[in-house]
């Protein structure tokens, strides 16, 4: 059972420490929020899940971790200064600007002026002087730092094609209407793929790309049924694309897109290449004048250059945090309880480690033992919760997602044994205190 609405995960999300309002004591800046305690674990559980299987678990693909501060000319030849716009309106009646495919329903057509495009991109300034020379975007996509770190990581690492780049952080997308909590925000992180392959190998690397990233959405919690795969009308392809494929999850506010797998082709290496004219670049480029280095690769058996096509997997962590979130929330009318049932690898604190006395000094000081040994074993967050109301604590961790609480009692210290408790079932088993770090690494391995 899912979130009833939205309502339900932005009242657990603020209760519970996982997500903020930014800068909510001073009226908050609109799509813009900030991550708790726990909804920094769950980000970086995420994040740590997405980077294993796509870097380490593979023996092709490298890592990156790129400026956020863009080269203008990175984002003219990219055609991002061109075509990174949104349609903006302005309604007459009540003053606001929207997005042409976003107006609210109190707002009436005759009101609303043409539409002219905006384009969603930050600018600051470089240095000491403020002129048009200097300045910088923030960028809008991890993707074109990939593109031009492309010879570096080529260089260093001999790669040939197939292999990948891959790279997290932040990007940042001036949104005229920001909307649906987490969904669409100014400020967010990506998790983005750039998968080079040989021209004509694409499309069949473009399908084992679709497939495996419905694998993993299904390894962290989201149910196959929930999603859905659509592939992207021609007309509505992004002007670098040969083909794309969302995977559409149902979110609270309806169906939208949770990734995109797209075929992006020769174009970006092809925009960002020197010389551009020596290779057979199928795709509409502008013409670089600039570029200082050739983004091409020597084919080995017959010697000729050739410009890489490009698979790229993107995917908003934001979007994951929202969509594990309402997957995992479950309500239980038969127990009086809310709790989250999220993957043991996924969940902000892995076991909670509970002195049944919180004023006890013998029972506190053997909880601090036992958090310590769980806690060097490095699976994740380790916490002691020292209140003294089993009850409460047990509900607490429910509604949180911690799978295991371990109970501290005056048996640990008669036999030495503890009670650990399972989130989902709430049954409880007797398990030796020389044991216990033995039963965490494998209920987590």
């Amino acid at each position: 059972m899912t979130a009833k609405n939205m309502d339900e995960l932005v009242a657990l999300c603020k209760r519970r420490g996982f997500i903020f309002q930014s800068s909510e004591i001073y009226g908050g800046i609109q799509g813009v929020y900030d991550y708790g305690p726990l909804g920094v674990e769950l980000k970086n559980n995420i994040k740590k899940s997405w980077w294993a299987s796509i870097v380490y678990d593979r023996d092709d693909v490298e890592g990156l971790d790129a400026s956020i501060l863009t080269h203008p000319e990175v984002l003219n030849y990219s055609g991002h200064e061109e075509t990174f716009t949104d349609p903006l309106v302005d309604c007459k009646s009540c003053g606001e600007r929207f997005r042409a495919d976003q107006v609210p329903d109190y707002c009436k057509e005759e009101d609303l002026t043409e539409p002219r495009q905006f384009n969603l991109m930050f600018k600051t300034n470089v240095g000491p002087i403020e002129d048009a020379s200097s300045f910088a975007y923030l960028r809008p996509e991890t993707a074109q730092q990939i593109f031009v770190n492309f010879k570096n990581v080529v260089d260093s690492t001999s790669r040939v094609p197939p292999f990948g780049i891959a790279q997290i952080g932040k990007a940042f997308r001036n949104e005229i209407t920001p909307r649906n909590f987490i969904f669409r925000v100014r400020e967010f992180e990506q998790m983005e793929l750039e998968y080079f392959v040989k021209p004509g190998s694409d499309e069949s690397w473009h399908k084992y790309w679709v497939d495996k990233r419905l694998n993993w959405w299904a390894d962290q919690g989201v149910k196959s049924e929930k999603l859905k795969l659509l592939e992207v009308e021609k007309k509505d392809l992004s002007h670098y694309s040969k083909a794309t494929f969302d995977i559409m999850y149902d979110f609270p506010h309806g169906l939208e897109e949770l990734e995109g797998i797209a075929n992006r082709t020769d174009f970006d290496l092809g925009s960002h290449s020197k010389n551009q004219k020596d290779f057979n670049i199928k795709a509409k480029v502008q013409e670089n004048k600039n570029s200082t280095t050739k983004l091409a690769i020597q084919d080995l058996e017959n010697n000729e250059w050739f410009i890489p096509y490009v698979i790229e997997p993107s995917a908003g962590v934001e979007r994951g945090v929202l969509a594990i979130l309402n997957e995992a929330y479950t309500s239980e009318e038969e127990n009086k309880r809310t709790l989250l049932k999220l993957k043991p690898h996924l969940s902000p604190i892995k076991a909670a480690v509970i002195p049944l006395k919180r004023n006890n000094s013998d029972l506190v000081n053997t909880a601090n033992n036992v958090k310590s040994e769980l806690q060097s074993l490095g699976l994740g967050r380790v916490m002691v919760e020292n209140t003294g109301n089993i009850g409460k604590n047990y509900r607490r961790h429910d509604e949180i997602g911690t799978p295991l609480c371990v109970t501290i009692d005056f048996e640990t210290l008669e036999n030495q044994t503890v009670t650990v408790r399972d989130r989902d079932t709430m049954k409880q088993e007797k398990v030796s205190l020389s044991e216990i770090a033995n039963y965490y690494s494998r209920y987590f391995k």
